[in-house]
């Protein structure tokens, strides 16, 4: 029986490293925010924009605990699941975690091409940008850095970089 829980900004690779390290080890892959979207028919966005984000994190937390029921898993969490309520505890409780570390610089690279897909990101781009993401991953790294694994994912611009990534983290696993 085995649980992973992936954690790291948004941007990371949390979902792209998740799907391929968890074909890798014969594991169910879940990607936490399409879970609660499945479970509300409701994007995170449509959630957070009609309850709040503090409803939104009550369900994250109460779904996040559904998911840490099954066997054989690796969850793919959303960025802010580790900083909210006890989560992080309960997830290095449950299993193991991994935290996905990349710079600010590299985040922003990454984020700046799918602006559209992130609400909190519209509107933000060069030096404003990565203001917001160093502003951010300062407050969540205490959090992040609670991880059982953490692991430099600063190199991640080919397929092969993430076969090399989940390669390198199976045998950590």
């Amino acid at each position: 029986m085995k649980r992973v829980f992936l954690i790291g900004y948004m941007g990371a690779g949390k979902t792209t490293v998740g799907k391929d390290l968890a074909r890798r080890m014969g594991l169910s892959f879940i990607d936490l925010d399409c879970y609660i979207e499945g479970r509300y028919h409701k994007t995170v966005g449509q959630i957070f924009a009609e309850k709040g984000e503090e409803a939104f994190r009550d369900i994250e937390r109460r779904m996040l605990h559904e998911v840490s029921m099954f066997e054989d898993v690796l969850i793919s969490t959303g960025g802010g699941a580790p900083c909210f309520f006890d989560n992080m505890e309960f997830m290095n409780g449950a299993g193991t975690t991994v935290y996905l570390k990349v710079s600010v610089e590299e985040l922003a690279k990454r984020l700046e091409t799918c602006k559209t897909t992130r609400p909190v990101l519209k509107g933000r781009s060069g030096e404003e940008l990565r203001t917001f993401i160093g502003e951010s991953l300062e407050k969540r790294n205490p959090y992040y850095m609670k991880a059982s694994v953490i692991f430099d994912a600063e190199v991640m611009l080919t397929e092969t970089d993430v076969h090399q990534i989940s390669e390198a983290l199976e045998k950590i696993l």
